[in-house]
């Protein structure tokens, strides 16, 4: 074969074979769905808003939150599940997501291998609030009141193993106590109500409940993080009083498990990229996060899988399934 004919050959299966080897990375090519689990106005929709924002930055598409409250938690996971593993369906959600199968047992999808973790966006404490006109004027303080008339405060709840029913169960176990369940769709409707006086405590992230404090529509009486948060420095943890009842709330984005390694990891660029400016650094700690993962798909879902199997251990038989 004459050289010219054989270079010519030679770069035709070149191009063959360059776009397998050196393909773009993703990109959407619509705008993505971020589902939340949870009403408008809680710290999940917060976070939720604030990351889309901010991804949307280093995205060629929007990204459009889309609030698909129900079932604990599966109604939106069921939605990410059932989408097509493109990318552009995601799903938002918090520790919560690692009591799902003891809340909700029949449930018409199994959250461990229907999704996947993309990345662990933040951690933060939860706090504890209480109403501004209850009588006591520390944790101690309500404890003992708490103790000495069993069944006589309430709190609020977002129930079905959502992270404010997580951190008061862990909380009231620790500290021996009996207190009314009070259950609430979200977190916003429960604070209103405590502002209100209306329920004597919730536990809420800090996300929101660093803001409540702040607002002075409650007070923060302590956190659930092993040692002070940043955003309280002045808030005891419950371990300085003598609790054993430490909870790291994390965010986290999922989506389908057969999403594609290459499409996940394009997200998770998205998702590094949109937490790692200096910006976001202030505004999350404004917020009350105490520290931005935003790690890799292998490294999160190996996180998730660890609180799954921790979380289903310390609440199983104390959480009530859903109906």
């Amino acid at each position: 074969m004459p050289l010219r004919r054989l270079l010519l050959a030679g770069l035709a299966a070149f191009a063959l074979a360059a776009p397998a080897a050196a393909q773009a990375p993703w990109q959407p090519d619509r705008p993505i769905r971020l589902v939340v689990p949870f009403a408008a106005g809680g710290a999940t929709d917060v976070g939720a808003r604030v990351l889309a924002e901010a991804m949307s930055a280093h995205l060629p598409q929007p990204i459009v939150v889309e609030n698909r409250v129900g079932g604990a938690g599966i109604v939106a996971s069921e939605v990410v599940a059932r989408a097509a593993p493109d990318g552009h369906t995601l799903l938002i959600n918090n520790t919560s997501h690692s009591v799902l199968r003891l809340v909700v047992p029949n449930a018409p999808i199994d959250v461990t291998t229907a999704l996947t973790a993309v990345s662990i966006l933040s951690e933060m404490p939860m706090v504890m609030l209480v109403a501004n006109n209850h009588p006591a004027r520390d944790v101690r303080e309500f404890i003992t009141m708490a103790r000495a008339a069993p069944g006589r405060f309430d709190y609020g709840s977002t129930g079905g193993g959502g992270t404010l029913q997580m951190a008061a169960l862990l909380f009231l176990n620790a500290a021996g106590l009996e207190l009314n369940e009070i259950p609430y769709r979200g977190g916003a409707p429960a604070t209103l109500d405590l502002a209100a006086g209306r329920i004597a405590m919730v536990f809420d992230v800090a996300l929101t409940g660093v803001q409540t404090a702040r607002g002075g529509q409650a007070r923060a009486f302590a956190v659930t993080s092993a040692g002070r948060s940043p955003a309280l420095p002045d808030v005891p943890s419950l371990r300085e009083v003598g609790l054993d009842a430490e909870m790291n709330v994390w965010q986290a984005i999922f989506t389908a498990s057969a999403t594609p390694a290459p499409v996940q990891a394009a997200l998770q660029r998205a998702i590094a990229a949109a937490m790692g400016t200096e910006a976001m650094a202030r505004r999350m700690a404004e917020l009350g996060v105490d520290r931005i993962v935003a790690n890799t798909p292998e490294q999160a879902q190996r996180y998730v899988s660890a609180e799954i199997a921790r979380w289903e251990t310390l609440l199983r038989g104390r959480i009530t399934p859903s109906r």
